[in-house]
């Protein structure tokens, strides 16, 4: 792109002036980048799984009226199981009568419900009610008391599949609890209790498993994978960084220079994530391994070209001048498109993927000002050699060539088969997210979950908040009976295994109240008698059992919460819309959507898929747009298009047959991947079309452009793809998912570039220059 005249360019007075004056240049880069990586220490880590949600979520702010409305949902569930047999045993039974006396000691712990000290209500005559936990002193049951206690347990329609697993092998303790506005410290300070707890637990009793998951171990869990991929991938990916670059320029002091580059451009990325207050989460914590990759990717096509000089015989000041006269232009347009595409992440639904791409693009441009002033530098300080000859190299991408011209017609044939074939593996991909299986099982949180989820109950819940309209509202039997239909609707539903209704309750007392006759198991048909019910139950209740977890203060409305057995983000949306179906048929004063967490994931993910189709269509446009100007071509700005839009759906094809679904992950990898993959096509047709308007054929100016660039195209995609393949060993989904997509895709652009750009532009491009 570059033309050339016997007068030095702008650029080449600046390179030249930043050579000369290479010590004043590192010095102000350090200096800058000292000042600005200081910000690091103010960065945070966050355990809050609400980071996922916007301010204005509507499924949040749903989520936030409820437990207004209500109890907070924070909590934890911890699965008492023995090793053999049934969970009604002295021993057992008194592990969870020991473990729930000991939740009254947890950190910010506001209520606790367990198997014994489930409120049972029984009659004591015609017309008094007897409310009490249903086991206090364990170790004193007969086995006659063990057979009524498993007896009751088993016929409670409020615990089964909640505190008491169906077989009765299993009980769970439920710990609510109120955390302060800032939740992190106080997660931390929850679980290394809770963790203690259970530790003395189990030494206790041997013989039985303790497994805890719910909202504070899914909190600790997200800042356990943060920390985790920011202390683990980072030095893995430097070391991958390095030992390849090595490999790939044959010289230590370039590699160094390039490690110099990308550990200055993270410095200050991470240092200026710091001064403006970002708190990281598992989505954002690879932005520090995505700039050092892509800042290798810049500094690696200039350090190519000044060795490939200085084994011409060039001197070393020549060498760096020809360097950025070749390569200037396509990084910076480079860094352009690459920075769009991240930038295009602010239209995800997600706000970690907001800081995502303002924290890379902005990582980008470090890495771009600092490949324009520290390396020249650098270079020019370092004690360079010319080394050994790369003229195998070269040779073989000169045969290389040769083989793409005279195979053009089969390979453009093969490469249209192979983009049909794959094409079709795009909608076998089902876009669905399960929020437990974000994490794999290295970590307890999963383990437990998975255990929990199989043989006690469903983690994935949906919540109602059904309103009579008036206060004192919900004893009204119209009431009643509207709500205890819609639970019996969902306890019908095939993936539903547990419904939490206020109805249940009701029928319990008006038994209790006619003698404990099973034939009085049934709502009231009184109102005013169904309010005495109520209140007789609620004031013999014990300190901390009270139904503020499930009826609001002014008894208007009622808590429905519907758990299921399907944690997938798609089934759990199918449920809910039929749910809302039957509620505008037959309730319609009840319609409005479900919240919860699980219900809220399930919607970020479609929201952020749909809002991110937007984004990237228009970061698309705009880098589209910018290639027909840069090319000053529409013929060739549009033939560059192919290769960039081709290798997306192939990976996407790809993984519709290897894996199936994918989730959060999908909705921002075709915005990151497309300004990434551009830079290939960049740097091949610049030096295309420098030879083609020097007056060469198509043919010939393609075997200029495999000499020139496809030894550093074949390194950067290298490095790049093993870059981002190091978040295949995160234990994170959205972080592994991401960085095979994206590895995927990046070496399918080379692919492209390498056999079906060649091909097309043989083909296409017969105007004379």
């Amino acid at each position: 792109m570059m033309v050339d005249s016997s007068t030095p360019s702008l650029l080449d007075r600046y390179v030249a002036a930043t050579v000369r004056h290479r010590w004043l240049v590192v010095a102000l880069a350090v200096l800058l980048m000292l000042a600005v990586t200081a910000g690091a220490r103010f960065i945070t880590v966050t355990s809050d799984y609400l980071v996922l949600f916007r301010d204005d979520n509507p499924q949040l702010l749903a989520f936030q009226a409820l437990e207004n409305t209500y109890t907070a949902t924070d909590r934890a569930l911890i699965a008492v199981a023995p090793r053999e047999g049934s969970v009604f045993t002295r021993e057992s039974l008194g592990a969870v009568v020991e473990l729930t006396d000991a939740a009254w000691e947890a950190p910010y712990s506001s209520r606790f419900d367990s198997l014994t000290n489930y409120s049972h209500s029984e009659a004591l005559g015609e017309d008094d009610l007897i409310v009490a936990p249903l086991v206090e002193d364990a170790g004193a049951l007969s086995d006659a008391d063990l057979a009524r206690v498993q007896a009751i347990a088993m016929d409670a329609i409020e615990i089964v599949g909640r505190l008491v697993s169906r077989d009765g092998h299993a009980a769970g303790v439920v710990i609510n609890f109120v955390l302060p506005e800032n939740p992190d410290e106080a997660v931390t300070e929850i679980t290394e209790h809770l963790e203690t707890l259970l530790g003395e637990a189990r030494a206790r009793h041997p013989g039985i498993g303790y497994y805890m998951t719910g909202d504070i171990a899914l909190n600790h869990a997200f800042a356990e994978a943060t920390q985790d991929d920011l202390e683990t991938l980072t030095p893995i990916v430097f070391l991958i960084i390095v030992v390849l670059t090595s490999v790939f320029l044959r010289s230590i002091l370039g590699t160094a220079a390039i490690v110099a580059v990308l550990m200055f451009a993270v410095n200050t990325t991470m240092g200026f994530a710091g001064w403006m207050g970002v708190v990281f989460s598992p989505t954002s914590s690879g932005v520090p391994i995505i700039v050092a990759v892509i800042a290798v990717a810049d500094s690696i096509h200039v350090v190519t070209s000044v060795m490939l000089g200085l084994r011409r015989g060039l001197d070393k000041a020549a060498a760096i001048a020809e360097a950025y006269r070749i390569n200037a232009y396509p990084i910076f347009l480079t860094s352009v498109t690459t920075g769009i595409g991240f930038l295009s992440l602010n239209s995800a639904d997600s706000p970690p993927f907001h800081d995502l791409g303002n924290l890379v693009a902005f990582g980008v441009l470090c890495a771009f000002a600092y490949t324009m002033t520290l390396l020249p530098a650098l270079l020019a300080l370092l004690p360079l050699r010319a080394g050994r000859s790369q003229s195998g190299q070269t040779a073989y991408f000169d045969r290389f060539a040769d083989f793409v011209v005279a195979r053009r017609t089969v390979l453009l044939w093969s490469a249209t088969a192979t983009v049909v074939v794959l094409a079709t593996g795009v909608p076998r991909i089902e876009l669905t997210d399960n929020l437990t299986q974000y994490f794999d099982d290295r970590y307890e949180f999963r383990r437990d979950s998975d255990y929990v989820a199989a043989n006690l109950t469903s983690l994935d819940r949906l919540e109602y908040s059904l309103e009579s309209g008036r206060e004192g509202g919900i004893t009204d039997p119209g009431y009643l009976r509207t709500v205890d239909a819609l639970a019996e609707w969902f306890r019908e539903q095939p993936d539903v295994t547990y419904v939490q209704s206020f109805p249940d309750i009701m029928k319990r007392l008006n038994k209790n109240m006619h003698g404990d006759d099973p034939a009085f198991h049934r709502l009231p048909d009184d109102g005013d008698l169904a309010a005495q019910y109520l209140l007789l139950y609620e004031l013999s209740l014990p300190f901390g059992a009270d139904l503020n977890d499930r009826i609001d203060i002014a008894k208007s409305a009622t808590r429905l919460v519907v758990s299921t057995s399907s944690s997938w983000s798609r089934e759990l949306r199918d449920l809910d819309e039929r749910a809302q179906v039957w509620m505008r048929a037959n309730a319609p004063d009840f319609a409005a959507e479900a919240t919860g967490l699980s219900i809220m994931s399930a919607h970020v993910s479609q929201r952020s898929i749909d809002s991110m189709l937007s984004g990237t269509i228009a970061a698309m446009v705009l880098i589209s747009f910018m290639l027909v100007f840069i090319f000053r071509s529409i013929r060739i700005g549009l033939l560059s298009l192919v290769p960039n839009f081709i290798p997306a759906i192939l990976s996407f094809g790809l993984w519709g047959y290897l894996v199936g679904n994918v989730g959060i992950a999908s909705s921002v990898v075709v915005a990151i991947v497309f300004g990434i993959v551009v830079d290939d096509t960049i740097h091949f047709l610049s030096d295309y079309l420098k030879a083609r308007r020097a007056g060469l054929p198509a043919e010939e100016a393609v075997r200029a452009a495999f000499h020139t660039v496809g030894h550093a195209l074949l390194t950067t995609t290298v490095v790049l793809a093993a870059g981002f393949m190091t978040f295949a060993t995160s234990g994170f989904e959205v972080s592994w998912s991401l960085g095979i997509l994206v590895s995927m895709t990046i070496v399918l652009a080379l692919a492209a570039d390498f056999l079906l750009l060649p091909t097309l532009l043989i083909a296409v491009d017969r105007k004379r220059y």
